[in-house]
């Protein structure tokens, strides 16, 4: 087992961390080819914690079916448990370009903030704990119809380094081995309050779509949390529903 360690300072909890660790370990080739997992007692003591703490990130994996565990026998990588994204939806960047719409960035800016009460609730972290946020101004040649906000877990790891003028969850998978599988939306209409009705070049009181998203990887961790702020008399939301 590869050497690694534990940050007692990290707002992360320790099983989460732990967790990160094993889910490097399932895609060493070596464990992807049937070596056994290090037990509970050895990851415990290389990285000096408790037991129970290493058997909760164990029993997660276990339970996402990304481990299997036999008795007397030992914990292994599960056979096929890689899992392919979702290809009902996709970046704002890609959906706009595949149906012929071409859009300009307005206004692109990311910082540091402390979570406040939503997204602390929603990432399972402290209140005030410093999350990525990124805010995103995008629109036609006549002018901006959307505004993004996104705030990402602090387990994505981004430094604010990275282009964001590219399409946004290719990055995320590309830089920093986050695959984004699942998209939780919800859609209400509002009225612009004066903020948002000089970013989006608009009287406040008109209508506006408000849509947030709640996006998560294949294990169902959240990876970002959005809201997007859309003209009302540029986009429509069509849904396509079946018969049961």
């Amino acid at each position: 087992m590869e050497i690694f360690s534990i940050n007692h300072e990290s707002p992360l909890p320790l099983h989460i961390q732990v967790e990160e660790i094993l889910r490097g370990l399932i895609v060493d080739p070596e464990y992807q080819n049937g070596k056994l997992f290090p037990n509970e007692v050895d990851i415990a003591k290389r990285l000096g914690i408790s037991r129970n703490t290493v058997r909760q990130a164990l029993n997660k994996l276990v339970h996402e079916e990304l481990l299997t565990r036999k008795k007397g026998v030992g914990t292994k990588v599960a056979k096929n448990n890689i899992t392919t994204k979702l290809n009902k939806w996709s970046s704002f960047t890609l959906e706009m370009h595949e149906k012929g719409v071409s859009f300009k960035n307005y206004d692109l800016k990311t910082e540091w903030v402390a979570a406040d009460e939503q997204v602390s609730e929603l990432f399972g972290i402290s209140i005030g704990t410093k999350v990525f946020k990124l805010e995103r101004l995008r629109g036609l040649d006549a002018g901006p119809v959307v505004h993004f906000i996104s705030y990402f877990h602090p387990r994505v790891g981004l430094t604010g380094e990275e282009d964001f003028s590219k399409p946004l969850y290719e990055m995320l998978e590309r830089d920093h081995h986050s695959v984004v599988a699942v998209s939780k939306e919800e859609i209400s209409a509002t009225l612009a309050d004066e903020r948002l009705a000089k970013i989006l070049h608009m009287k406040a009181g008109e209508p506006i779509l408000l849509r947030k998203r709640i996006v998560c990887d294949p294990g169902d961790r959240l990876i970002e949390f959005n809201l997007g702020y859309y003209r009302a008399d540029s986009f429509t939301y069509a849904i396509d529903i079946a018969r049961g």
